[in-house]
């Protein structure tokens, strides 16, 4: 379990209250015994150095399991309700909130606004890096606004050291919202703690590069991530068994892997999994109901919306008719 306490209430965040001093303290700015004089090494040493460290990052990640499951939980609770899960970041921590947010359409069928990524500095500091953005405490608030957050939702801050005043202003906004609020922090002492309540700390010790937290920090975060992202859909009964039952077929290679899943799941011949996936308008969770019950898209449609679209309670129902 993570050490973190609740914190006794804080001034806002400005972009004045980092110092050196503060700086020094931070575990993402130590520097790391392991590859002290790693500039004097060979190509094979520098990697195996760097591959060393990155064992540690699952098993940091193992130590606040509970931290990310109860996050999880809260973020379930919201989509069933309606809300919507949002990512805000700057730097490697906001490119890695858009990229997990930007994947869950494609893979678990979502709708684009259930899961959104916000990074300091827009769209350019996709490709480019922005650093000065970070410091911009009003931006993430109004982009907040301009999405109209609020109780239903949950917003998690994604920052190696936790103290980027994008991220540290949207998040006292969203808590002063009374929104869910989560953070993900390599640094102990992280300023986004003051203003969540799920503080998800993955001490992965000083990076290999002194600083560089796109490395062991970013890996964490990626990690983290995907169980966020990866768990929740699987409650919203995206997945069956270990299948991506609710992807949608937007190109060639989905339609193939769309049609094999039905074939996977029911047993039936291509044939009839082509078919199927036609005649439900290339929903694959109906077509793989309509195949396994021999029914209609109507009642498949209107099966899957009374078993909050888990494809195992319909065929559990059934068996124990």
């Amino acid at each position: 379990m993570s050490d973190i306490k609740n914190p006794a209430p804080q001034s806002p965040p400005t972009a004045n209250s980092l110092s050196i001093e503060v700086l020094n303290g931070f575990t993402t700015e130590q520097r790391n015994d392991a590859s002290y004089d790693i500039d004097s090494k060979n190509s094979l040493q520098i990697v195996s150095i760097i591959n060393n460290e990155d064992k540690k990052v699952p098993l940091a990640v193992e130590k606040i399991l509970p931290e990310i499951a109860a996050l999880v939980d809260d973020i379930v609770i919201a989509f069933k309700k309606g809300g919507r899960l949002f990512y805000i970041g700057a730097g490697t921590s906001g490119r890695l909130g858009v990229l997990d947010a930007s994947e869950c359409p494609p893979t678990y069928g979502a709708e684009p606004e259930m899961v959104q990524g916000l990074i300091a500095g827009g769209s350019e500091a996709l490709t480019k890096s922005i650093e000065s953005a970070e410091d911009r405490i009003e931006e993430g608030v109004s982009e907040l606004k301009k999405l109209n957050l609020n109780k239903k939702d949950v917003l998690v801050g994604i920052t190696a050291s936790g103290q980027a005043p994008y991220v540290l202003g949207a998040l006292e906004y969203a808590q002063n919202l009374g929104t869910v609020t989560g953070a993900i922090s390599c640094n102990k002492d992280s300023k986004t703690f003051d203003y969540v309540k799920h503080r998800l700390y993955v001490n992965v010790g000083p990076e290999v590069v002194t600083g560089s937290t796109r490395m062991k920090s970013g890996t964490a975060q990626k990690l983290i991530l995907n169980m966020l992202s990866t768990a929740s859909m699987i409650r919203m009964g995206k997945v069956y068994k270990n299948l991506m039952v609710d992807l949608k077929p937007v190109n060639h290679k989905l339609v193939l892997r769309s049609i094999r899943l039905i074939k996977e799941v029911t047993g039936c011949t291509e044939e009839t999994a082509r078919d199927a996936l036609e005649q439900s308008d290339k929903q694959l969770k109906a077509a793989i109901v309509m195949v396994l019950l021999k029914t209609n898209l109507e009642k498949a449609e209107k099966m899957l919306k009374d078993a909050d679209g888990h494809i195992s309670k319909i065929i559990e129902s059934g068996v124990n008719r």
